[in-house]
């Protein structure tokens, strides 16, 4: 199972804080109202996620980002080179991560020291002596909330993380690192890969590239063992995934592990 207990956070804040990372970030970041949260993410020039996380806005001048992979530090010291004249400050903020009982999709509270992020189904929690609660993990990987292993960053396009159902990438807003590339994607089309739940016969390390005759078959994201079931999030191209039907839903890779298609997201 992945270990997101401990965790970091960015905190960008200043009078440029929302417009410095409306022009950076994927989201429509100055339609995010306060104690509210979004999926956003930063793309590279060629419109690959650098990466995915959680965008709160926890002041009038104050987001939080909440990174989902991804080291803090390398997050910070790349952003920092588009500063430029913006009035904002960068800091990293140390805590844990768990979870606890229901509240509605994308409300933000904040208690103490600790940020609640709602869910629908469950609560995110981030802060710091934390009682950890494994289960919304498993939640988030069926919900199609990919967590991005190192191997995965500046990877993937977000159509292949199904970014664009979750609301992490905007088409009518302004330019941002890869604007263009999403834009053509979008209209012209082209993405052939998209992402999936799928159950393993065995446990598999997370960002493992799976084959089948000698070709990469499968890239998986975040692998969750739990009682006798094993399940991942994966991206794999669109002639694969049709390929599951002509074997009764059940693929066996090279490597001897037998995969079940479970569920398909679009872009």
């Amino acid at each position: 199972m992945p270990t997101y207990h401990s965790a970091h956070a960015i905190v960008i804040e200043g009078p440029d804080a929302i417009a410095f990372a409306h022009s950076q970030f994927t989201s429509q970041v100055t339609a995010l109202a306060n104690r509210r949260w979004q999926f956003s993410s930063w793309l590279d020039a060629q419109g690959r996620v650098r990466n995915l996380f959680h965008l709160a806005r926890i002041g009038e001048d104050r987001l939080l980002v909440i990174l989902r992979g991804g080291n803090a530090i390398d997050f910070v010291e790349a952003l920092r080179r588009f500063v430029f004249r913006s009035r904002i400050k960068l800091s990293i903020l140390e805590g844990l991560l768990s979870g606890t009982t229901a509240t509605p999709l994308h409300e933000v509270d904040m208690r103490d020291d600790v940020i609640c992020l709602g869910c629908g189904t469950h609560t995110m929690l981030f802060g710091t002596n934390l009682q950890v609660d494994d289960a919304w993990q498993l939640q988030q990987l069926r919900e199609g909330w990919a967590w991005l292993p190192n191997s995965a960053l500046n990877e993937w396009l977000p159509p292949s993380l199904s970014l664009h159902r979750l609301g992490a990438v905007a088409l009518d807003k302004g330019c941002y690192p890869g604007q263009e590339i999403v834009a053509r994607l979008h209209y012209r089309g082209g993405n052939k890969r998209h992402l999936h739940h799928v159950a393993l016969s065995k446990h598999a390390e997370d960002g493992l590239s799976i084959e089948r005759e000698h070709r990469e078959f499968m890239r998986l994201l975040d692998v969750i063992a739990h009682e006798d079931q094993v399940e991942a999030l994966a991206v794999m191209t669109d002639e694969t995934a049709e390929q599951f039907g002509q074997h009764d839903g059940h693929i066996v890779s090279d490597e001897g592990v037998a995969v079940r298609l479970l569920n398909t997201w679009p872009a």
